[in-house]
């Protein structure tokens, strides 16, 4: 496994929409089911990359991803065949839509 701060080039999208946010004091670089994340600083997860896809994952309350689902917008991530409720993965959208998603997530994981 690749130490925190060795990301995965062919992710880079992800990491230049999460370049501002790491920046910010408010999220730090970690891992996930041991993948590269954004995490709280008290340790709730925010968003990550799906490995495969390249789709931004973030996590959001239920409702909001069953919304987002339900629009078109995202699919559901279900990594081994478990479906994650508050977690929604988006392959589609621009880089200031990633970066909406992700302040949606931090604002919810922080409250």
């Amino acid at each position: 496994m690749a130490k925190v701060g060795e990301r995965d080039p062919a992710h880079a999208r992800f990491w230049d929409v999460a370049e501002p946010f790491l920046g910010s004091g408010r999220v730090d670089e970690g891992t996930m089911m041991g993948h590269h994340c954004l995490r709280a600083p008290g340790g709730g997860f925010v968003a990550t990359v799906h490995r495969a896809t390249g789709d931004l994952v973030v996590k959001l309350p239920k409702a909001r991803v069953t919304d987002l689902i339900d629009a078109g917008e995202g699919a559901a991530f279900a990594p081994a065949g478990k479906v994650f409720r508050e977690w929604v993965a988006i392959a589609d959208g621009t880089d200031e839509r990633w970066a909406e998603l992700i302040e949606e997530s931090i604002a919810f994981v922080g409250s």
